[in-house]
């Protein structure tokens, strides 16, 4: 695929980004377009390689290797060089309804498995895809997708990417769909946990808006299980699919926990994108003026430190209690095409350099207590550093480094530790089962509940995982909800 020597022949190129002192300023979108002819040529680097590891979508180790969609990587590398850009938008729609959102915030285990990247720089896929899905909107090849109507009615409730996904399959194969949402937008995640600086919200609700025009129903303000029963959508609907997220964040519980200050990180990103939506500031969490501590790493974390320095936040520090990746992948622990396991430099610690001269991540590194001041507002974390051993079990855990107590000034603390699963609220309601971690029960393929007619995928039932999984298994569960209601008499 692609040009035989292009590999060889031609560097791998990313699209540029504004610089970090100007794109703190406002909260658009970080990254410059690149010209068709520049995106040409990344796609004459993906190589005739035999096996499309790119397209996989398994795990390895744990980690997601290849594209869970199986997306039609080398085909579209090749019709982009070919400068063939709409059958490129074709191959690439066959697999994913929602391209403009993971060419945008997937972290692209496509990457991580290219067989290019296991000797050179691996293909610029995400950029290429993102290419190809704002060309075809703007020639105006995306269009509102109808069918006969079969007579059937499906309520999905939650609008996040597994929710957008189901509805927009099962929308497209005639039957009439009702999304529920609780927040005032819809997007979930998509609009409400993900910062403008990585998801314009104008482009959530291009889709959106398409997805309406295609005839799917959506309901905000309305809490499934709160403002309307589980049961009466049961009772109403041919069939239902829950794809209400995994939601439930972690705490932490030590001395001082209750002080105010102390958000969850989701709480906080919400707050922002619906002050920068409202044109107002409507919120009472905000980073300005304050010293800012986060608790956790990966994405989540990323996002609040660039969000608290838009917010002009006095300084922000990210601590994680894991040790610092390595630069390069280790190819004995980590080999290809696992998920490569290295140190990133994200557009958030890319930015707080430039501030402060310094990431702003401290690893190896416990919280120990919260201090607050005589009005119960947090003003310090105490911390002590942490190594990992193997106890004697052989089991790897954090065991505190003697005399290495430190005080963090903070105003405003953000946990970013993940999530423990789903609310309950609708699986009290119909007695529905939990898996072992909480998770809505179903199994993968079928999706099948231990209820008649309800369903559910996405991180409700997988947990917290990749928005790239929540929109396959959006598309398998509509897949298996069509059978279920053609089976149906």
């Amino acid at each position: 695929m692609g040009k035989v020597t292009g590999f060889l022949e031609y560097k791998r190129s990313d699209p540029s980004k504004r610089l970090p002192l100007d794109r703190l300023k406002d909260a658009n979108e970080i990254h410059l377009p690149q010209s068709d002819d520049q995106v040409s040529v990344q796609g004459a680097r993906c190589m005739n390689c035999g096996i499309p590891y790119c397209s996989s979508g398994v795990l390895l180790n744990g980690m997601t290797a290849g594209c869970p969609l199986h997306n039609l990587i080398p085909e579209w590398n090749d019709l982009v060089y070919k400068n063939q850009w709409e059958q490129a938008y074709r191959r690439l729609s066959r697999t994913n309804p929602f391209p403009e959102f993971t060419a945008r915030v997937c972290p692209a285990p496509c990457e991580g498995s290219c067989t290019e990247g296991s000797i050179l720089d691996p293909v610029a896929i995400s950029s290429i895809e993102y290419q190809i899905i704002e060309k075809a909107f703007k020639e105006g090849w995306v269009l509102p997708k109808t069918s006969k109507p079969s007579g059937k009615k499906v309520a999905i409730v939650g609008s996040g990417p597994s929710g957008l996904s189901a509805a927009s399959c099962l929308n497209a194969l005639g039957h009439e769909v009702t999304v529920y949402e609780r927040n005032d937008r819809v997007g979930g995640l998509l609009m409400y946990g993900i910062p403008n600086m990585k998801l314009d919200k104008g482009i959530v609700e291009r889709r959106i808006d398409l997805m309406r025009r295609s005839g799917v129903h959506f309901i905000v303000n309305t809490e499934v299980g709160k403002d309307i029963s589980s049961k009466s959508l049961v009772d109403e609907f041919d069939a239902v699919i829950l794809c209400g997220g995994s939601t439930k964040a972690r705490g932490i519980e030590i001395e001082g926990s209750p002080s105010k200050g102390i958000y969850f990180a989701v709480d906080f990103l919400k707050a922002n994108t619906k002050r920068l939506l409202n044109k107002e500031d409507t919120s009472s969490i905000s980073a300005s003026g304050k010293h800012v501590i986060i608790l956790g790493g990966g994405d989540t974390g990323t996002d609040c430190v660039a969000t608290s320095l838009r917010q002009s936040c006095l300084s922000v520090t990210q601590f994680e209690i894991m040790g610092e990746p390595s630069k390069e992948r280790n190819p004995i622990t980590n080999p290809w095409p696992e998920w490569p396991k290295k140190l990133k430099v994200d557009y958030g610690q890319e930015e707080a350099i430039a501030v402060t001269g310094k990431d702003p991540r401290e690893y190896l590194i416990s919280a120990k207590k919260f201090i607050s001041n005589d009005l119960g507002e947090v003003k310090e974390v105490h911390t002590i550093r942490v190594v990992w051993e193997k106890d004697s079990k052989g089991r790897f855990g954090p065991v505190e480094v003697p005399n290495s107590e430190q005080v963090w000034k903070a105003d405003l603390v953000l946990l970013a530790m993940g999530f423990l699963g789903p609310e309950a609220h609708i699986a009290n309601e119909l007695k529905l089962e939990l898996d072992p971690r909480s998770n809505y029960k179903a199994d993968y393929g079928s999706f099948k509940t231990n209820i008649d007619k309800v369903f559910t995928a996405g991180d409700m039932r997988r947990g917290q995982s990749l928005v790239v999984w929540a929109i396959q298994e959006g598309k398998s569960v509509a897949s298996e909800v069509d059978q279920f209601l053609l089976n149906k008499k």
